[in-house]
């Protein structure tokens, strides 16, 4: 331990900054496993607000990089160490309170969404913001990144539910936006400032969390497309009529990855499958499924099924949920978060397999069909260079695709630091401009996720 990690290893209690390389290996890598990443001179495992504000006091005396970071599930680089940076773990501040009268959850950013979720079940109640990795990622990734998932094609991303936060800002500030209120427009938006901004402008140590009544029993629709273009038309079909609580897509690659991984009894010989839910109450969801059944057969599906089992509906529910985890085992992957508006679907599906072929890699995609938001995954061999190679190209081609659709680079991922080479691609030179300002007002030494999105 150096002098000067050592003068914050004082400052704190025992145990809390660690710095032996077998404990700091856990605190390198996000989920991306991206060859690029750093090694940090020491972790700080925060326990509290205080030394959040500690870390960060220290950091800025001494022009010390510091990466925030939750679960590490992040898929965009967000949150892999840098060399010589100090990772600050939000792991051990899991305190999760439900406040029923004024229906909200008054968390900690360690804890897992999973946790939020149960809190509030028991309550009668329902947080919905709804990643994959829901049962893993932390609720301070989630509003680092505005994370989204399955439901969010009904009932919204994670800034739709996020009613207040306390943050630290890079020189050890304490600011405390927002609250319990449902309704607060003094002064600017800050809350909705952090909300997505990655780390790179403070780091969230309580959230205050809007929460719903449960959520009413959803009926699930599963059709079988012979290619992925039907598949989409349906997706903008349905969408013209019906408000879905779910349209999830997985092409043929994806459906066979899981089957090889865990076999469900998905049809290998899909070219598409649709998993669509409806939550409308009584007789309205009826007369959902029965026209997303009609939009489906009007765009060519062979087969369509509906049920009313919720462990049926589970059943396909997890298959899609475990895309990323069955990729793992057949190589190295490049996780993709390119999201169009919906008309567009079927014109970036199409340039996803057109870029496939032409770097002659695999690229299975799963989607938040219902919202545009596509993930393709780019499988590639990570000891072949040639291959790496490959992927690198064919990953910034799909980023480049979604752009010249209308599209953006990241639908609920974040720019992390494996895309912010194309952020200004998308949003131009003016805004990337205005981005760097307001990074310099609050981090004006550069301290906090160096390297990431802006």
């Amino acid at each position: 331990m150096d002098d000067v990690v050592k003068e914050l290893a004082d400052a704190l209690p025992a145990g809390v900054v660690v710095t032996d390389p077998a404990a700091l290996e856990k605190y390198r890598h996000d989920w991306t496993h991206d060859s690029s990443v750093g090694t940090p001179r020491a972790a700080v495992r925060a326990e509290s607000a205080e030394h959040v504000q500690e870390t960060l006091r220290w950091a800025t005396r001494h022009g010390i990089g510091v990466v925030p970071r939750g679960a590490g599930t992040s898929l965009s680089g967000g949150s892999m160490a840098v060399d010589g940076c100090v990772t600050l773990s939000l792991e051990r501040m899991r305190a999760v309170e439900i406040d029923t009268a004024a229906k909200v959850a008054v968390v900690e950013p360690g804890a897992l969404n999973v946790e939020v979720k149960k809190a509030a079940a028991a309550e009668d109640l329902w947080y919905p913001p709804d990643p994959s990795s829901f049962e893993i990622c932390s609720i301070g990734g989630n509003i680092a990144t505005n994370a989204g998932g399955l439901c969010c094609v009904k009932y919204g991303v994670t800034t739709d539910y996020v009613l207040g936060m306390d943050v630290v800002l890079a020189d050890g500030t304490l600011v405390t936006l927002g609250g319990k209120r449902v309704k607060d427009v003094a002064g600017l938006s800050l809350l909705k400032l952090f909300v997505g901004s990655e780390g790179t402008l403070g780091i969230v140590t309580k959230a205050v969390l809007r929460l719903v009544p449960a959520q009413q029993p959803a009926s699930t629709v599963i059709a079988i497309f012979p290619t992925v273009a039907d598949a989409a038309a349906a997706v903008i079909e349905i969408g013209r009529t019906v408000r879905a609580s779910m349209v999830e897509l997985m092409d043929r690659a994806s459906i066979n990855a899981v089957e090889d991984f865990r076999p469900m009894g998905l049809d290998r010989d899909a070219g598409a499958l649709l998993l669509v839910q409806s939550d409308a109450p009584g007789a309205s969801r009826e007369e959902e499924v029965a026209a997303i059944v009609a939009a489906c057969e009007l765009c060519g599906a062979k087969d369509v099924e509906a049920t009313d089992d919720p462990a049926e509906g589970e059943m396909f529910v997890q298959a899609r949920r475990v895309h990323f985890t069955a990729l793992e085992p057949r190589g190295a992957v490049l996780p993709e978060d390119v999201g169009v508006p919906v008309p567009q679907l079927p014109a970036l599906l199409a340039e996803i397999e057109a870029i496939a072929q032409r770097h002659q890699v695999e690229i299975p995609v799963v989607a938040h069909a219902g919202d545009g938001n596509t993930h393709p995954a780019i499988v590639y061999d990570a000891g072949d260079p040639e291959s790496e190679r490959r992927a690198r190209l064919a990953f910034d081609d799909v980023m480049h695709a979604a752009i010249a659709l209308g599209g953006t680079i990241t639908g609920e991922h974040g720019v992390g630091r494996l895309k912010a080479g194309c952020l200004e691609d998308q949003i131009g030179p003016a805004a990337m401009a205005l981005n760097r300002r307001v990074k310099a007002a609050l981090d004006p030494d550069g301290i906090l996720n160096p390297g990431s999105f802006v």
